[in-house]
């Protein structure tokens, strides 16, 4: 490994592992040298040792792209992302700050709607979402909490800085990998760990259902938590399975739920039990074909009926989505502004609206140098990378701008954070080179908020790629926070 650090290039990019000078960053000299003393064999049969764990334990994705909806295992790389304490401090602290803030916008918007009064945010924008749940507004969900689970996409820039690439507080996902990762490292560098004081992520299950369980009907004591999976076919059916393990909790799909009197119940061996509380990973158009879709076989019917009755508390509340929403987004800052008072601690990207005239006519002339994100479309799917496109993907982008404006936001290239990463090279031969990356840690709100340690770090694997989801063919490293400066 000494020879693979040796050669890296930091590059033109701000690599997290190394300066411009290429010497390691403080926080990852001790990595640095404990790599350096590793020899090539006993890294590459720690490689193969840590595909195992993931190819025994099941931890794939779904590759809904694919012709034939392929699960793969997920891509992990052996060298760690770190982040020293004192910056991630700053970063938890925005975090807290940002999901506080989208949490009362929600509960506004579903309620008094005063932010519309005060013009922060155009009514049309709202109204105009398929994101937006107008039947439920008036609705109160227990506890007043919208975001009980966020997972909040950060990047960093050419400086270094922390930025909010989207928010994700419909049914985030990613964190069983979070948990596996460690496990995986932890068999594969198990003294580095205790010698360079890694703060431990293993409490998130515990945390979860602590909150789902504060979360209950008024009166409810040892309430019943479940977890709705739309099935073995979804393509994170493995983290379903895996969280619903490790809470201790049933996992049920639709159809063993069963709504009367307005109440939820479990269809068991011994007979209906009472569901008080369901961690929903179901959209909400597929939740209750009563109330949406008529077609669904993946929630409940009844479902919502129970909610408004204050039977049953489901995580996270209908209508979140209309925070994912990518033109929503750019006035989070504002809503910091308006309902804490406060001036955001982690900026966004820059974005342009392009259901404004202004910002629509800056794209479509600066279309071959801006990143542009259908507003409703996760997972890299609806996205243009202007740089990358051919004449013919440029046109065909003006031409769905145009048509449905609201429809699309763009921002500028953001030159990514890279971080060294092990790659095949085309001979095969192991190479350590740079990556770019990106960061999605998990936030609770319960009784607290609380930020999950690091969270998912993802790598765009193809050299070059900004794209670092894994249906993009993305990976992901182990994200190591420390608890003090070295």
């Amino acid at each position: 490994m000494k020879n693979l650090l040796k050669s890296y290039e930091p590059g033109d990019f701000f690599d997290e592992a190394f300066d411009a000078d290429k010497n390691p960053r403080a926080h990852y000299r001790q990595l640095c040298a404990r790599l350096a003393r590793l020899k090539m064999d006993t890294f590459e049969e720690r490689r193969r040792q840590a595909d195992q764990v993931f190819l025994n334990q099941g931890i794939t994705f779904t590759v809904y792209g694919d012709s034939e909806q392929t699960e793969r295992i997920f891509p992990f790389d052996l060298i760690p992302r770190i982040i020293p304490n004192s910056e991630w401090q700053q970063v938890e602290k925005g975090l807290r700050q940002r999901v506080q803030a989208l949490n009362l916008f929600l509960g506004d918007l579903y309620g008094k709607q005063q932010i519309f009064a005060d013009k922060i945010i155009p009514r049309h924008l709202i109204e105009s979402s398929d994101l937006f749940q107008a039947d439920m507004v008036g609705f109160r969900p227990p506890r007043g909490i919208f975001t009980h689970i966020s997972g909040i996409d950060l990047i960093r820039d050419g400086e270094g800085v922390y930025r909010v690439l989207e928010d994700n507080l419909r049914t985030p996902s990613g964190v069983s990998y979070v948990l596996e990762n460690r496990i995986v490292m932890k068999q594969v560098f198990p003294n580095l760990f205790s010698k360079m004081r890694v703060r431990p992520v293993d409490q998130y299950p515990t945390q979860l259902l602590e909150n789902l369980r504060y979360l209950a009907p008024q009166g409810r004591e040892d309430p019943r938590v479940v977890l709705l999976t739309p099935g073995v076919y979804n393509s994170a059916y493995f983290e379903h399975s895996f969280l619903a393990l490790q809470m201790g909790i049933e996992l049920v799909e639709g159809q063993d739920l069963v709504v009367e009197d307005d109440r939820v119940y479990m269809k068991t061996t011994e007979g209906l039990q009472v569901v008080d509380v369901i961690y929903r990973r179901v959209d909400d158009a597929f939740l209750d074909p009563e109330i949406f879709r008529k077609d669904s076989v993946l929630g409940v019917p009844g479902l919502v009926r129970a909610y408004r009755a204050g039977n049953v508390s489901l995580c996270n509340a209908i209508g979140n989505g209309i925070a994912d929403d990518k033109a929503v987004y750019a006035y989070v800052p504002d809503m910091i502004r308006y309902y804490l008072n406060e001036e955001a601690i982690l900026p966004n990207v820059p974005t342009y609206l392009c259901d404004q005239e202004k910002d629509c006519a800056y794209v479509l002339e600066h279309l071959p140098d801006l990143v542009v994100k259908a507003v409703n479309e996760s997972g890299g799917y609806g996205m243009l990378i202007g740089p990358a496109a051919t004449k013919a993907d440029l046109a065909a982008f003006r031409d769905k701008i145009r048509a449905k404006p609201r429809n699309y936001i763009a921002q500028p290239v953001m030159a990514l954070s890279r971080h060294p990463t092990i790659v095949r090279g085309d001979e095969c031969q192991l190479l350590l080179e740079g990556r770019h990356i990106d960061l999605r840690p998990y936030i609770l709100y319960g009784k607290d908020i609380t930020v999950s340690l690091g969270g998912l770090t993802r790598v765009a694997l193809t050299k070059g790629s900004l794209v670092v989801n894994s249906s993009q063919g993305g990976g992901s490293k182990d994200t190591w926070v420390l608890y003090g400066e070295e």
